[in-house]
């Protein structure tokens, strides 16, 4: 598991497309949203916008992860990686764990940068700390869970594509990543409690703020955590026919 974890790492290192995808993009997004829609705004405005626009930018554009492991699997299946793993005594889960963590790690990293990026340019407050660190390796499990049963459902890269972004972008918009929720009409609003990325706005800007309970923080962990879960137990389910597509 960890020799695969660390080649997966190596690799995606290396991949300047994941750089522009992960880092690049959300930060030239984040700026300029922020530049409109704070234009004109008094101070009080401005901060709120600031705290909506930051963590909504981030929680949105770590879903793109899922777009490097769908092609990762697919490109693994197609020049008979996948069929050399099954022909070891390698377990199936060792392998689809190895390439989990590995993009779990990335997908930290980049929440660690864009939090960096809102806190030096912005002053972004972070008054709860530990909640805010539980958050994100909550929404990290999730995001990459959901990435890896994707991949392992998929047939093709353009798939991947297409499915990555009516998740990350629908997702966006019915969860108030874009504006926010209070705005919206009453049934995206409904819509919005049964979304991973509505729990994890809600919770980060609480705890940003400092107004998070405990009581709301757990109930955001159980739920991120539980969609998590949920997409790797599809993942394993749907691995055999993942396995039956594999070249070689």
């Amino acid at each position: 598991m960890n020799a695969i974890m660390n080649l997966e790492l190596k690799k995606n290192i290396q991949d300047r497309g994941l750089l522009f995808w992960a880092l690049i993009l959300p930060i030239v997004f984040t700026v300029l949203f922020i530049a409109v829609f704070t234009s004109g705004t008094n101070e009080v405005e401005r901060n709120q916008v600031i705290l909506s626009i930051v963590p909504g930018y981030t929680i949105m554009f770590i879903f793109f992860i899922m777009i490097s492991m769908t092609e990762s699997f697919i490109k693994d299946r197609n020049i008979g990686m996948v069929a050399r793993m099954a022909s070891t005594p390698l377990p199936s889960y060792s392998y689809l764990m190895g390439k989990w963590v590995s993009y779990m790690y990335i997908v930290m990293l980049q929440i660690l940068i864009l939090n960096v990026f809102g806190k030096v340019v912005y002053d972004v407050p972070l008054e709860q700390p530990i909640f805010l660190l539980i958050i994100f390796i909550a929404l990290t499990f999730t995001v990459t869970g959901l990435g890896l049963a994707l991949a392992i459902i998929v047939r093709t890269n353009n798939m991947g594509i297409a499915l990555t972004q009516v998740i990350a972008l629908g997702g966006a918009v019915l969860s108030g990543l874009w504006m926010p929720i209070d705005m919206m009409p009453k049934f995206i609003q409904t819509i919005s409690l049964f979304l991973p990325q509505y729990w994890g706005h809600q919770s980060v800007q609480k705890a940003m703020e400092g107004t998070l309970q405990i009581g709301e923080f757990m109930q955001t962990i159980v739920i991120l955590f539980g969609y998590g879960i949920i997409a790797f137990v599809l993942a394993l389910l749907c691995y055999p026919n993942f396995l039956k597509r594999a070249k070689g």
